[in-house]
């Protein structure tokens, strides 16, 4: 029996207005990490930060980056894994 990536794996994603430091975002990023948002297996995004910059990040398995990128119109995240769930990712994500 195989199983097709889409049968096994989904992506939740949002578009934010919501500012951001990196510290907060270094914290959603471990939080990922818990098991209590489902198995994450890539989440990334650019959100605006406190300062007027852009905070960019990608997360893979105890592992993340955060770094300074080019504005955009607004912030989106993207958590792409299996069993997730959607409805504490929304609540982590909206502060």
């Amino acid at each position: 029996h195989h199983h097709h990536a889409d049968e096994v794996f989904t992506s939740w994603g949002m578009e934010t207005p919501n500012v951001y430091s990196n510290k907060e975002i270094s914290e959603i990023l471990t939080a990922l990490d818990s098991g209590e948002y489902g198995v994450i297996l890539r989440a990334k995004g650019m959100v605006p930060a406190e300062d007027g910059t852009w905070i960019y990040y990608d997360y893979v398995p105890e592992e993340h980056e955060i770094r300074i990128g080019k504005p955009e119109v607004t912030g989106k995240v993207c958590v792409i894994g299996s069993n997730l769930n959607e409805e504490k990712l929304a609540v982590l994500f909206r502060k």
